[in-house]
């Protein structure tokens, strides 16, 4: 039997007041906002720090002789990625395909 879910259903529980439903609820739980939703903060506030005379200390390594650099992504792969030299340089399996 097909079942149209398009369709309005109605029970033995529709028929039931929102009065009685409001008496059913406790009315302390409506509109509570849990403040600690971490999906969802809302109101983040950096602080308005300064950062700007702060030195971050970043080590740079030369390319290693086992890298490439692929001139499609621009992405440092390791050579078993390598598809093939292209009229720019090298070209890395996953731009080739």
């Amino acid at each position: 039997m097909a079942t149209d879910y398009d369709a309005p259903r109605k029970t033995d529980d529709d028929s039931e007041s929102i009065e009685a439903l409001k008496e059913r609820v406790p009315d302390k739980l409506s509109g509570v906002v849990d403040s600690e939703d971490a999906d969802n903060p809302g109101d983040y506030n950096l602080g308005g720090s300064d950062l700007s005379d702060l030195d971050l200390d970043v080590v740079v390594l030369p390319p290693q002789a086992d890298e490439f650099t692929c001139m499609e992504c621009f992405l440092v792969k390791h050579r078993s990625q390598l598809d093939h030299e292209g009229k720019f340089g090298p070209i890395c399996a996953e731009c080739a395909a």
